[in-house]
């Protein structure tokens, strides 16, 4: 039977560099946020290419779910997305897949994403929705894992053999290293987000950042750490 992964991401987290340890995979197929269009017609962001996103992505959500999602091409299908694009779906295609919420400190988050897109909401953040998510999961019987950028940099070889076990999939050395520069899966957002990631070969080691945030920025900070300090409880750890 194939195995079809999806990720429920934050944004401003290590989610692409995930995603291309995944596509390494020979066995793998990997797939860039196929409701990154709904989400943007939903909700009428203009993120960076707009226009561009909307015209060239599916944007009916039955049928990313369906067509896409639901259709797996290889052994091992690796989705990831973002928890907020979760608007106004029927969840019930995630008792299907198997599930990770991949989670980061609502600081460094903020710190990042205030670079491209200024003064993000709770909404634009998506750790209120990793929360609600969670919850959802448990009650639906569909336990998800839990994983914590920070605590994957630490130690990538070790927390990926244990995400791999979670999922239920063989672990493989070629996840923890990739060639440099774009891949054919990246969306067409890429050029906007994906600089960093283009230019590395394999996982960062863990640093910590200097954060500064104005003081709007510092109470959505605040707002978000009672979600994130549960999630992290229940992520994987070394």
């Amino acid at each position: 039977m194939k195995k079809i992964i999806c990720l429920w991401s934050c944004p401003r987290n290590i989610s692409t560099a995930l995603m291309y340890s995944f596509g390494n995979r020979e066995d793998t197929e990997i797939y860039d946020e196929a409701l990154y269009g709904y989400y943007l017609h939903k909700t009428g962001l203009k993120h960076p290419g707009y226009n561009e996103i909307i015209n060239n992505m599916e944007i009916d959500c039955k049928k990313i779910i369906n067509e896409t999602i639901l259709t797996p091409k290889k052994n091992i299908n690796f989705h990831k997305l973002m928890t907020h694009f979760l608007i106004d779906l029927d969840l019930k295609f995630l008792k299907k897949v198997s599930n990770i919420i991949f989670i980061r400190d609502p600081n460094e988050i903020i710190n990042s994403y205030n670079k491209v897109i200024p003064n993000p909401s709770i909404k634009d953040i998506g750790i209120k929705q990793q929360f609600k998510l969670y919850n959802h999961l448990l009650e639906t019987n569909n336990d998800p894992v839990v994983l914590d950028s920070s605590i994957l940099l630490k130690n990538p070889a070790k927390i990926l053999k244990i995400l791999c076990d979670k999922l239920e999939i063989s672990y493989s050395n070629k996840m923890i290293k990739w060639q440099k520069g774009p891949k054919k899966a990246d969306g067409i957002w890429a050029k906007y987000w994906y600089k960093n990631v283009h230019n590395s070969s394999g996982f960062k080691d863990y640093e910590i950042k200097e954060i500064k945030l104005n003081p709007k920025n510092k109470k959505l900070a605040k707002d978000c750490e009672k979600y994130y300090n549960f999630l992290f409880s229940k992520s994987i750890t070394i």
